[in-house]
C-alpha cells in the first residue's frame, strides 16, 4: 500500500507516488532507473500509462510494446503485464476503479 503524495520505492530502482484519487480513477507517477524492471502482474483494473520521458518496453500478455516519451498504452484489465526501462524513464499510469490495494485505508 502507498501513502498518498510520498514517494516510495516500488522495487529495485523504482519509485513511485500516488496522487490523491477520485471517486473512481486515481493517477500514480513512476521513476524508473535504466534497467529497471516492473515485475509481471495483473489486476482488474484497467490502466492507461502516459510515458513522460525515456524509453520503456511494456510485456502485455506475451506481447511486446515500446513505448516512448508522449506514447500513451492501454492495458486492459485482467491482463498480465510489466515492464523494462531502457533508460532513465518516468510514467503517469492512470487507474479505473480505484485500485484499493495501493491505497492505505
Amino acid at each position: 500500500m502507498a501513502e498518498i503524495g510520498v514517494w516510495e520505492q516500488a522495487e529495485p530502482g523504482v519509485t513511485r507516488k500516488v496522487f490523491k484519487p477520485g471517486t473512481g480513477l486515481m493517477m500514480m507517477e513512476v521513476h524508473f532507473e535504466a534497467g529497471a524492471e516492473g515485475a509481471l502482474h495483473s489486476h482488474p483494473h484497467e490502466q492507461m500509462s502516459y510515458c513522460l520521458k525515456g524509453a520503456i518496453e511494456f510485456y502485455i500478455d506475451g506481447e511486446t510494446t515500446l513505448v516512448r516519451q508522449g506514447d500513451t498504452i492501454v492495458i486492459p484489465g485482467g491482463a498480465e503485464h510489466g515492464v523494462k526501462a531502457l533508460e532513465p524513464s518516468a510514467l503517469l499510469d492512470t487507474f479505473t476503479p480505484l485500485r484499493l490495494d495501493l491505497l492505505r485505508p
